[in-house]
């Protein structure tokens, strides 16, 4: 089934990926929230481990092209295309983790602008609405 998803982060007026559209293997019309979250960190694993980690011959310079620049500098990362880490994703671990860190807070769900507040949380896909993820960012300092 194809589900529609942006990512964005507070304080930013622009989404840190625009609406993409991603293939999960679920066919039914209700899911809950945590398995649409595994269902997802499933689809992103099979395709990171699906890149190529061959090593490269030569070391050149990969530069972004001059329109995505500042979307990269606006996130406060900025890739150039190249994987140093060659070690494949472990998919349990990986589930485990989105799980955990929506468990903290460290993102929210919304649904058709409605908050997804709890992981048991049944979803109507059948209505096609677009997944918004916003990646949540805690403030240091403190009172005195």
């Amino acid at each position: 089934m194809e589900i529609k998803v942006t990512v964005k982060q507070l304080g930013k007026k622009h989404p840190v990926l625009s609406e993409q559209n991603i293939e999960i293997a679920y066919e039914e019309a209700n899911i809950t929230l945590e398995n649409l979250l595994k269902l997802i960190v499933q689809q992103q694993v099979d395709e990171f481990n699906a890149k190529s980690f061959e090593q490269e011959d030569e070391d050149y310079t990969k530069i972004p092209q001059n329109n995505y620049l500042n979307l990269l500098t606006d996130t406060g990362k900025v890739g150039f295309g190249s994987i140093y880490n060659l070690k494949k994703a472990d998919l349990p671990k990986a589930q485990e983790n989105a799980i955990q860190a929506f468990e903290d807070g460290m993102f929210a769900v919304f649904y058709n602008e409605e908050e997804l507040e709890s992981l048991t949380q049944t979803i109507d896909l059948e209505l096609k609405h677009t997944f918004t993820f916003i990646r949540l960012s805690f403030l240091a300092g403190s009172y005195w």
